[in-house]
């Protein structure tokens, strides 16, 4: 994986093609909701189950940088992903014209509810090029979740922290980026039987979440985006909560328009090649500028300076490297 180089005209061109062709961005969401609930499946190329994703070098990206966006897909967040698609070329551009990142790879993945949906959790592959189009696209928007104010956000930090190795961390101890975008609250433990049959990893005692980000937080940066528009947005015990589990990592985002902007912007300031303003500045430059002022909210208080959370010590003894079989 992350092969090739992104193309503004053919991003561009796929768009306009099925616009003319009747064909739905998300399509193969539109073909499951074709069929009876009991036979949706994630795209097998999505699929998480004894799977392992990597992040590696090529000979055209040669200092690649994960960046994993993962979306919750039930029923208040389903207009996300979709502004991601559509602003997918100005965040790859943004982040990599603009100096933020040499050779950015990014994979974008689905989170649902363990407890009663048919997929709660897909996880695609990084890509450079075009094809990282392609892969979002293809993610299920099942629009289910449980209704119990809770989502399996901590399945998915499970999944990054045992299944995914990257070069950046193995040869140059740099760790990735991950941005979990969400309305609702971890569930109250990682249950065993959900990484068994969701991950397949022989597992038999449930795990307490936040030993599970504090594992996660040893090789990414790992941050919690609440658009608004969604049903949780002013609840103070979404925000305690995650605050608690990622600190200032929490960022509450009043424009779901904005989460590309805000997911480069906050990557510059980590990697501090821009203060605030100066990122405000690039926004405006790409046609971001009725965005920016939401991002700014968002960030205020971070500034430039490095992003932090309340230091808690591991509690959960796992690998500091996956190892391939």
């Amino acid at each position: 994986m992350g092969h090739g180089k992104w193309d503004d005209n053919a991003y561009a061109a796929a768009k306009t093609f099925r616009a003319a062709k009747g064909i739905d961005d998300f399509g193969y969401t539109a073909a499951m909701r074709g069929k009876p609930r009991s036979e949706w499946r994630a795209d097998p190329s999505l699929d998480p189950r004894d799977a392992v994703r990597e992040c590696r070098d090529s000979a055209d990206h040669a200092d690649s940088t994960p960046i994993a966006v993962l979306f919750d897909v039930t029923g208040s967040m389903g207009r996300v992903p979709k502004v991601m698609q559509t602003k997918l070329g100005k965040l790859h551009g943004l982040i990599q014209r603009k100096g933020y990142l040499t050779d950015p790879q990014l994979m974008f993945g689905g989170i649902g509810d363990a407890d009663s949906d048919r997929v709660p959790l897909q996880v695609g592959q990084f890509e450079s090029d075009n094809r990282m189009d392609e892969q979002l696209r293809t993610i299920l928007l099942e629009g289910g979740g449980g209704g119990q104010k809770s989502e399996s956000y901590e399945l998915a930090a499970y999944f990054m922290a045992r299944h995914v190795v990257t070069d950046a961390w193995q040869k140059r101890g740099r760790k990735g980026y991950l941005f979990l975008i969400g309305d609702e609250l971890n569930k109250p433990r990682l249950e065993a039987r959900h990484i068994r049959r969701v991950i397949g990893d022989d597992v038999h005692q449930d795990i307490d979440p936040v030993s599970v980000y504090r594992e996660l937080e040893r090789r990414w940066h790992v941050y919690y985006v609440l658009p608004d528009q969604s049903a949780y947005y002013n609840d103070p015990e979404i925000a305690e909560h995650w605050r608690g589990v990622l600190g200032q990592r929490f960022l509450k985002l009043d424009d779901p328009g904005a989460v590309c902007e805000l997911i480069a912007a906050t990557i510059g300031l980590e990697e501090r090649v821009v203060d605030l303003d100066q990122a405000m500045v690039d926004l405006a430059e790409i046609g971001s500028a009725a965005e920016s002022a939401a991002v700014g909210k968002a960030l205020v208080g971070v500034g430039g300076k490095t992003l932090t959370r309340s230091a808690t010590p591991p509690a959960l003894d796992g690998p500091d490297d996956v190892t391939l079989t």
